[in-house]
């Protein structure tokens, strides 16, 4: 899976904001230094966040940005749909009709990458940002054993 600089950013700003996470407002120009992003670039980025409701804000002197919501209640999902909406509005309209795929090789590989992007969704839906933040396991070992019979990958 390929993301844009502009999730990367995001995402490594959730977890610095996961980390801090009810230790009050963090200066943007921390978060900047700390996740290695343009600032001027990131006040764009977190005034997109601040719009889904995922960050909130402190002006003056000791304020900065926090997370408004529990961090486990913000899907590793929803913050990948957000910032590759038109990515992945232009994947989606790439045919899934696998009988329109003359040959079979083709049409088993096809639907074989069509699940693999279902199951990806799937666990990224499942993984809130403090799960991943704080290297929780999101794949249930039953969930490993379904798909690939107990033998690993």
């Amino acid at each position: 899976m390929r993301i844009s600089r502009k999730t990367d950013y995001a995402i490594r700003t959730l977890f610095s904001l996961v980390d801090e996470y009810g230790n009050g407002p963090v200066p943007i120009r921390v978060l900047a230094e700390r996740n290695c992003v343009p600032k001027p670039f990131l006040e764009h980025i977190v005034l997109e966040m601040k719009a889904q409701g995922w960050v909130d804000s402190v002006a003056g002197k000791k304020g900065g940005y926090f997370l408004s919501r529990d961090p486990e209640k913000i899907t590793m999902g929803e913050v990948i749909r957000y910032f590759e909406a038109e990515r992945l509005a232009l994947e989606s309209q790439q045919p899934t009709n696998f009988d329109s795929i003359t040959h079979e090789g083709a049409r088993r590989f096809s639907r074989m990458l069509h699940e693999i992007r279902v199951m990806t969704d799937r666990l990224m839906d499942e993984s809130s940002l403090a799960d991943v933040c704080h290297g929780t396991s999101t794949i249930r070992e039953s969930y490993l054993d379904t798909v690939t019979g107990g033998l690993g990958i």
